[in-house]
C-alpha cells in the first residue's frame, strides 16, 4: 500500500466525491506553495537517499543560440546512464517499475531501460506559478468531477486529495494558447514493418489566455484540428474537436469530414474507447495526450506518491538527427535513444463504475509530480488482466515553457504490436507555440472549406 506524502492527503483519503462539490485547500495550506512544496505542489527537497535531487526552478531560460521552432537541445547531452534495467536485472528493481515495465521485460528480450541522472527539469512561468496558488484556495470540482471552477491559467488543484485532481491538473497544463504541428504515427508489426502516417494538427486553448477563467470560456476548454496528411489512402480525413470544461453540463462536440464523401458529419463517437485516427485499433480516443475526456465511467482513487523509473528529459528521441529507421523497432522504440529517471509520480487507479462499458476495467496513472505529466499508465482488460502499457517521453519546452510529451507510445502487450505519434524528428519544425488562430477557424463551416483544399 503506497503511504501519502502529506498529511493533507491522510485526512482526504475518505473522500467521497459522488453528489459532492469539493473545494480548494485552506490559505495556510496554500502558504506552502514556493517553500516546502514548489509553486505547482510537488516537494520541494530531494529524497532521503540522494537520489533525487531538490527542485530549484527546472530550466529557467533555453540554450545559448536556440530559438523558438528549432529542435530543442539536449541541456543534459554530457550525461551518462548510471546503470541500465534489463530483462536480466528487471527484478531487482520491480518496487520501482509499474507493472506495465515489468511485463515489457518479461515480453521482450531487447528491452531496456537507460537509467540517468535525476534532471528536475520542469518549469512554468511565473505567470503559470502565481495563477495556480491563487487557484488552490478558490477551484472546486463541480459535476462530480466532471469540471472544475473557480481557476484560471494555472494548475487548478497543486494540493491534489482525491483521484479527480490531478487527472485535471493534467488536463488543464500549461500548453501556450494556441499550437500547431506536423508529425507522424506509426503502428509497426511484429516484425517491425510500418508506414508513417503524417498528421497535421492544431489547437486553441482559451482556458490560457488572458484573462480568461473557468467561468467566462463559454465551457469550451480547447479547439483542436487534426487533419491526415498521408499517405493517399488517408489523406484528407479530418476531425475537429470542441473539448468541454464540464461534460456533464455539455459533453465534447466533434465533427469528421471524409474526402470521398465530401461532407461534414457530427462525430459522437470520438470519445472514450472508441479508436483513434488510423490507429489500428491499438489506442482509444481516451488515449490521446495519454488521458483525455470526460470521466464519468470510472472510479478515482488518489493511492499515492511513489518513487518509480519513468521516462524523462528524452531529448534523443526528439531530436531531428534521428530517422525513424533509427527509433522504431520490432515490439519497441530503440532503447538507447531513451532516457529513464527516478521521480516522484502521483498514482491514480481508475476502476470502471458498475453498469458503464469501456474496453479497459482498470487503469492506473503515474503523473509526474513537477508537472503533472501522465508519463506511464498500466491498462487492464475486462477479465481484469495486464493488456497494455503506455508511456510518454517527455522534455521542457523550454520557450514556453511547459513540460510535456514528445513521443506517446502504446504497447499492446496481448499482439505484440505498438503505437507511437508526435514523432516530428523527420519535420523541419517542432511544435510552434507561437501560432496564432482564432475560435471561427474551428468552426463546422470551416472544416468544410479546409478539408476541400
Amino acid at each position: 500500500m503506497l503511504k501519502f506524502r502529506n498529511s493533507i492527503l491522510a485526512a482526504a483519503s475518505a473522500f467521497a466525491l459522488a453528489g459532492a462539490v469539493q473545494s480548494g485547500v485552506t490559505a495556510d495550506q496554500a502558504a506552502r506553495l514556493g517553500k516546502d512544496l514548489t509553486p505547482v505542489g510537488a516537494e520541494t527537497a530531494g529524497n532521503k537517499d540522494g537520489t533525487i535531487p531538490a527542485w530549484t526552478g527546472g530550466i529557467t531560460k533555453p540554450p545559448t543560440g536556440y530559438r523558438a521552432g528549432m529542435f530543442h537541445p539536449d541541456p543534459f547531452a554530457a550525461d551518462k546512464p548510471l546503470f541500465s534495467i534489463t530483462p536480466q536485472n528487471a527484478k531487482d528493481y520491480a518496487a520501482k517499475l509499474t507493472p506495465g515495465q515489468v511485463a515489457m521485460f518479461e515480453k521482450y528480450k531487447t528491452f531496456k531501460m537507460n537509467v540517468y541522472p535525476t534532471r528536475r527539469s520542469a518549469s512554468f512561468s511565473q505567470e503559470v506559478y502565481n495563477a495556480t496558488k491563487a487557484n488552490a484556495t478558490s477551484a472546486k470540482l463541480v459535476g462530480n468531477g466532471e469540471g472544475v471552477q473557480g481557476a484560471s491559467l494555472g494548475f487548478p488543484f497543486p494540493i491534489p486529495q482525491n483521484g479527480y485532481e490531478p487527472m485535471w491538473n493534467h488536463k488543464l497544463k500549461y500548453k501556450s494558447t494556441g499550437g500547431k504541428r506536423y508529425a507522424n504515427q506509426v503502428a509497426p508489426t511484429a516484425t517491425g514493418a510500418y508506414t508513417p502516417i503524417r498528421i497535421e494538427e492544431e489547437f486553441l486553448g482559451l482556458y490560457y489566455r488572458k484573462g480568461a477563467t473557468t467561468e467566462n470560456i463559454n465551457n469550451i476548454l480547447l479547439y483542436f484540428f487534426q487533419e491526415v496528411v498521408s499517405p493517399a489512402r488517408l489523406a484528407g480525413n479530418v476531425l475537429l474537436v470542441h473539448e468541454t470544461l464540464n461534460a456533464s453540463a455539455q459533453p465534447r462536440q466533434a465533427w469528421i469530414y471524409n474526402p470521398g464523401q465530401r461532407r461534414v458529419r457530427r462525430a459522437p463517437n470520438v470519445a472514450y474507447d472508441n479508436p483513434g485516427t488510423a490507429t489500428d485499433g491499438l489506442r482509444t480516443n481516451d488515449m490521446t495526450d495519454m488521458f483525455n475526456g470526460a470521466m464519468d465511467r470510472f472510479e478515482w482513487k488518489l493511492v499515492g506518491k511513489k518513487e518509480m523509473f519513468v521516462p524523462y528529459n528524452s531529448y534523443k528521441a526528439h531530436s531531428n538527427s534521428v530517422k525513424l529507421k533509427d527509433l522504431v523497432r520490432p515490439g519497441h522504440l530503440n532503447p538507447e535513444l531513451l532516457r529513464y529517471e527516478l521521480h516522484r509520480v502521483w498514482v491514480v487507479d481508475a476502476t470502471l463504475k458498475k453498469g458503464m462499458r469501456h474496453i479497459n476495467s482498470r487503469r492506473t496513472f503515474y503523473l509526474d509530480e513537477d508537472s503533472y505529466q501522465i508519463l506511464a499508465i498500466d491498462h487492464y482488460d475486462g477479465r481484469g488482466r495486464l493488456w497494455r502499457y503506455s508511456e510518454a517521453p517527455s522534455i521542457n519546452y523550454y520557450e514556453v515553457p511547459t513540460f510535456w510529451a514528445t513521443v506517446e507510445t502504446h504497447h499492446d502487450l496481448q499482439s505484440g504490436r505498438y503505437i507511437s505519434g508526435l514523432l516530428d524528428n523527420e519535420e523541419q519544425n517542432t511544435v510552434d507555440f507561437g501560432f496564432r488562430t482564432a475560435p471561427e477557424n474551428f468552426s463546422p463551416q470551416s472544416l468544410r472549406q479546409r478539408g476541400i483544399r
